[in-house]
């Protein structure tokens, strides 16, 4: 099959790419920046998911990973929610081969920490997820997204590095990690290929962090049932 990736040259972008070529697919990565991997089946393509000129034409995508982003406060909206439909509306319309569209969201779409912009963004990229979920379902293509906590990726190296920032950041994570890229690379497969019927979920994929995070505070003789 045909498998678009954006973000293709980033930690997860690359990490989703080697494992769909891995499976004998056909893999078109886009993004600014060069490849990060070479490969018989893999094309790259630097383009813009902000310029819609800039995105190439791709016959039969089977399955499109929406994964470029940003962090950077005055792209986000931009790149994270408007680039995205952009991607999304030219590899969906008019496409029969169509299996499967994906976006990497956000934990902060469900949350709403981190940067003002970057959580709006996401939030509205899982509300534009809901609205392709509900197209889609009658070609019998499924819509997902993932909302992912940490990531061990150079992206979040000012943290990871830090070693009190990284004790800070273990103390409210209740499964004392955070994910590899390789392990989001499992997502994305098992949603993307394996998954047929579920549509239109946002799945948080953040280590417990959000549900799982013990915060109750009392004294401990009066806590005890």
């Amino acid at each position: 099959m045909n498998v678009i990736v954006t973000g293709a040259s980033g930690g997860i972008g690359r990490a989703v790419c080697a494992r769909f070529l891995a499976l004998g697919h056909t893999v078109y990565g886009i993004d600014l920046a060069p490849a990060a991997l070479t490969h018989p089946a893999y094309r790259h393509i630097r383009a813009d998911v902000r310029d819609a000129a800039s995105l190439p034409e791709i016959p039969d995508a089977a399955i499109l990973f929406n994964n470029a982003g940003t962090q950077r406060g005055e792209d986000d909206i931009d790149s994270n929610l408007k680039g995205t439909i952009r991607v999304t509306e030219k590899y969906i319309r008019d496409n029969p081969a169509l299996r499967s569209v994906l976006f990497n969201a956000s934990a902060s779409a469900v949350t709403g920490r981190e940067f003002p912009e970057y959580a709006a963004s996401k939030a509205g990229v899982v509300g534009y997820m809901k609205n392709v979920a509900i197209r889609l379902a009658p070609r019998g293509a499924t819509c997902n997204a993932i909302s992912l906590g940490g990531v061990l990726t150079p992206l979040n190296a000012p943290v990871t590095g830090d070693p009190v920032l990284w004790e800070r950041i273990m103390r409210v994570t209740p499964m004392k990690k955070w994910m590899t890229p390789e392990e989001v690379a499992d997502w994305v497969i098992f949603l993307t290929l394996t998954n047929r019927s579920m549509s239109g979920q946002n799945l948080l994929i953040d280590n417990g962090e959000r549900d799982l995070n013990d915060t109750f505070v009392w004294p401990e003789e009066e806590a005890r049932p």
